[in-house]
């Protein structure tokens, strides 16, 4: 059984052992639990020489950056680096899941390394954790944190990385120890590349205004819902001609694909497929719908919730229940929570329907590129 105690004693000690005497420590956080338990944790160990940084990549929710600096005052001191231009002007354009994930990989990394030598810093603090290591090392997805020698070799940076065997949960016992406030344990969990991967397909400033907003939208009416994690995608309203798939059970459902690629697993590895919007709301279970993406070549299905005229995007709200990541079930909120969904996410300009996303993890992601 895991004991958070006995982890941070061996770890401080281990930390002492390895970079005592260190001038200059950057660690970079997000705001997540992660990246502040990473920071903390070796500021723990290291003392003032800890400084932490928040790159803010254009790529956050609405105000995160304000939220982060003063939801850790008093607990460490962060610097907002704004850097939001210079991330448009690589990824805007860019359509490919794994071409923005390597792209944003990039240009965080060169932003990370003239950080570091401005400040003088011999090394970089990083909350990657297990799932990361473990998606990047199977193909499945390239987490931005996962760069192993490269860092050093190609960016002249040496990393520290004291969560890089845990999973989430433990992360969070240990974050408790370290008396890091709930807020920031309990904070919805979000990627690296931040909204980036949840503005499905080529990527516009006009799409990544609408998720910032949608996202902001179904956190604040999904809060109550009991997932995990709860967000939204979004991407053009295309569909392409019906189709049909049979169940081994005999049953057979209509489907539409849309003409964008999302992330999937299959066999353990990555899998680049279409989404695909199901005919009515069937009330699948998690194996039948396990069944229906791989007959279907698709990396997951979605249910219509509503739908109007005008507008040309389509939001997928997302809710799952997982304690590591690495596996995730469905969560459906209760229909009056999804009604208020909906209803707050049609009044935004641009958004022409709202689905929910009925796809477990494996075959899908829990994100969507």
């Amino acid at each position: 059984m895991f004991d958070p105690v006995e982890f941070v004693e061996k770890t401080v000690e281990e930390l002492r052992k390895a970079y005592g005497g260190t001038r200059r420590v950057l660690a970079a956080v997000s705001g997540g639990v992660d990246s502040v338990t990473a920071a903390v944790l070796v500021r723990r160990a290291l003392g003032e020489v800890v400084r932490a940084v928040y790159v803010d990549t254009g790529f956050m929710r609405s105000g995160e950056s304000g939220k982060t600096r003063d939801s850790l005052r008093g607990l460490i001191d962060v610097e907002v680096v704004d850097e939001s231009a210079r991330f448009y002007g690589s990824l805007l354009g860019l359509g490919d899941a794994e071409e923005k994930r390597r792209t944003f990989r990039e240009v965080f990394y060169r932003v990370m390394s003239e950080i570091v030598r401005e400040s003088g810093a011999e090394y970089l603090v990083q909350g990657t954790i297990r799932a990361d290591v473990v998606e990047t090392v199977r193909g499945v997805k390239t987490q931005h944190n996962v760069l192993s020698g490269e860092l050093q070799e190609r960016f002249g940076v040496r990393v520290i990385e004291p969560l890089r065997d845990l999973y989430k949960h433990e992360v969070r016992e240990v974050a408790r120890y370290l008396g890091i406030p709930e807020a920031v344990i309990a904070r919805q969990p979000f990627p690296g590349p931040g909204l980036l991967v949840r503005a499905v397909g080529v990527l516009t400033l006009e799409k990544l205004e609408i998720v910032r907003r949608a996202t902001e939208l179904v956190e604040e009416t999904l809060a109550n819902a009991g997932a995990s994690q709860y967000f939204a995608a979004v991407w053009e309203h295309e569909l392409g001609p019906r189709a049909e798939v049979c169940l081994s059970s005999g049953r057979c459902l209509g489907y539409r694909k849309f003409r964008v690629l999302a992330t999937g697993v299959g066999s353990g590895r990555r899998v680049y497929a279409p989404v695909a919007l199901l005919e009515g709301d069937p009330g699948l279970d998690a194996g039948e719908v396990s069944e229906l993406t791989e007959k279907a070549g698709v990396s997951r299905f979605v249910v219509m919730l509503s739908e109007r005229s005008g507008g040309k995007y389509f939001v997928s709200v997302r809710a799952v229940s997982t304690s590591d990541f690495m596996t995730a079930d469905v969560v459906r909120p209760p229909d009056e929570l999804l009604l208020k969904t909906v209803s707050s996410l049609l009044e935004v300009g641009g958004i022409r329907a709202v689905g929910f996303d009925v796809t477990p993890k494996p075959p899908a992601t829990i994100e969507y590129e």
